[in-house]
């Protein structure tokens, strides 16, 4: 029970840091704002997971 606790927290720790950072830096940032970029920040982390889920999938077939 403790892992899990202390898995939860640091995922809300990590979470607000994550969340100010894109608050006050994100504006910062020189990115802009086209139908194209809004596609490539929404959909390049669901890439990624299913990248990562893909080649563990693989690695557990052999």
């Amino acid at each position: 029970m403790k892992n899990n606790l202390g898995f939860v927290v640091k995922l809300l720790v990590l979470s607000g840091l994550l969340s100010v950072l894109i608050k006050y830096a994100g504006p910062n940032l020189p990115i802009a704002a086209t139908n194209t970029n809004a596609l490539i920040i929404v959909l390049l982390p669901i890439v990624i997971i299913a990248i990562a889920l893909f080649w563990r999938f693989q690695s557990a077939q052999s």
